[in-house]
């Protein structure tokens, strides 16, 4: 995900379509339910703050504050991201290695990417795993959609799932340092402990998890 927006491109004919299935809770994966309150997957009602001013305005970011009651909240104000899950046609799982200033060190992660503003996640999925990597065309599925850090980022992750994608050439922004790394995808449940991007986790038990449950393991 790189640092600042992408010029919107127009979209690859081998792009257009209906998209990906909607995302459903997997199945075998207790939904956790409060007291009168819906289940995960549902609709919680939602909350606003009493009033909100904002502390800063950057070129991605937004920092409001707000306050709820007797209480201030700085809150990061964030367009939402996407990630993908991406396995090739000899099946092989594309990650990305990149520079990540706040953790001081390089990262191995799924191609992933900020959202435009007015963008579908399916567009920005598909936009960013080409320009990351080359990759293209395949059967897409949405795996699931969830806040990064809800304790202070507004920040929604959009998570998907590729198969039978087709290599091609890629083309990351000039400021990126992306080094492409693909593992056969039997190997990650081994290889988890490489990892340290959360998303990157997430993304891949949820993969893992998926395909246990349609082989009845």
């Amino acid at each position: 995900m790189g640092a600042f927006r992408r010029t919107r491109r127009r979209g690859h004919p081998r792009d257009r379509g209906s998209g990906p299935r909607a995302c459903e809770c997997p199945r075998g994966l207790a939904a956790v339910v409060r007291r009168g309150a819906a289940a995960t997957c549902g609709t919680l009602r939602r909350l606003k703050p009493d009033s909100a001013r904002t502390a800063y305005a950057g070129k991605l970011f937004d920092v409001t504050v707000e306050r709820w009651g007797e209480h201030e909240r700085e809150i990061v104000e964030h367009p939402g991201a996407v990630a993908v899950v991406a396995v090739d046609t000899e099946g092989l799982l594309t990650l990305v290695r990149q520079r990540r200033e706040a953790a001081r060190k390089h990262l191995l992660e799924l191609p992933a990417g900020t959202l435009e503003h007015g963008e579908r996640p399916y567009d920005s999925a598909r936009r960013e795993l080409e320009e990351e990597t080359g990759l293209t065309g395949g059967t897409w599925r949405q795996l699931a959609a969830f806040y990064t850090t809800p304790g202070f980022c507004r920040e929604r992750m959009h998570l998907f799932v590729a198969h039978a994608l087709e290599r091609g050439r890629s083309s990351p922004e000039a400021d990126e340092e992306l080094e492409v790394v693909r593992w056969p995808a039997n190997e990650i449940a081994t290889r988890l402990h490489e990892l340290e991007d959360a998303k990157t986790l997430a993304g891949l038990l949820l993969y893992l998890h998926q395909a246990d449950a349609s082989t009845g393991l």
